[in-house]
């Protein structure tokens, strides 16, 4: 299928690794040129030159080694070299996840670091792009969050309450005219992906339930109707779905990719 977003320019949050890159991954392979931002220099350069040499001359690939939930880190994707002058097309907001733990020992600078990096930010970031999309009449906007706005779970607390503060903006904007310009946004909400954030809160996971770390993991996947944790392959080919032209009756959704592990109807 054609995906019909070749040639528009993409920011791809957290692109190095992980989620973030399974979806740069996915847009670069049909076309799409891509801003990648992520904090290592190392590990970005990296990850954009092995993306090069995949997706081919034909496709753009910028890397920005900065910190996206910071002003100055922004600053340094708008003024990009080479990136898009007339703005992105496509925005997919990804920012690392807060740490797991108990409510009692957090305090007011946890919770705010959470709120910004996982709230505001993608706030940010949406509304110094969102003007240009609809005035070119394309643009798709993706958050990804988790299943735990869905499925709470009780060592993510910053998450849920950062991520959920996210989901209710989104879901008023999306409904409001923005949604007659030719403009989507959705939430993409990952259930256990085989990625460094399953390996960084399986610890704690572990710890809380009394088991090892193999044993927590055996169970999880258990758990899960699949079978098995997704891959950032996967995730990033549904993000890429969601980009396309194909997509555009599709807005203000929370949208699964957890191998059928929310046990709900709704």
């Amino acid at each position: 299928m054609d995906l019909g977003i070749q040639g528009k320019w993409a920011l791809v949050g957290g692109a190095s690794r992980g989620l973030g890159w399974g979806c740069a991954r996915a847009l670069a392979l049909e076309g799409v040129n891509v801003v990648m931002v992520a904090r290592r220099p190392d590990v970005l350069a990296q990850s954009v030159q092995a993306l090069q040499a995949e997706a081919g001359t034909g496709v753009t690939l910028i890397g920005v080694a900065a910190d996206i939930t910071t002003e100055a880190g922004r600053a340094a994707v708008w003024g990009a070299a080479g990136g898009p002058g007339q703005g992105f097309d496509i925005v997919v907001t990804n920012a690392g996840g807060p740490p797991p733990g108990d409510f009692r020992q957090w305090g007011r600078e946890q919770w705010l670091q959470a709120v910004e990096g996982n709230m505001l930010t993608p706030i940010e970031l949406i509304k110094t792009t969102i003007d240009g999309m609809a005035e070119r009449g394309f643009g798709r906007i993706i958050n990804i969050t988790s299943s735990a706005v869905k499925a709470p779970i009780d060592v993510l607390g910053l998450s849920n309450g950062a991520r959920s503060g996210l989901t209710g903006f989104v879901a008023g904007l999306a409904r409001s005219e923005i949604a007659t310009r030719g403009v989507t946004l959705n939430n993409l909400l990952p259930g256990k992906i085989d990625t460094d954030r399953i390996r960084a809160t399986l610890p704690a996971m572990a710890a809380k339930a009394g088991k090892s770390v193999d044993d927590m993991r055996a169970l999880q996947q258990k758990q899960i109707p699949a079978g098995r944790y997704g891959t950032a392959e996967e995730f990033g080919r549904i993000c890429a779905f969601l980009c396309s032209v194909h997509a555009a009756y599709i807005t203000g959704q929370n949208i699964l990719a957890d191998g059928g592990a929310y046990p709900g109807t709704f």
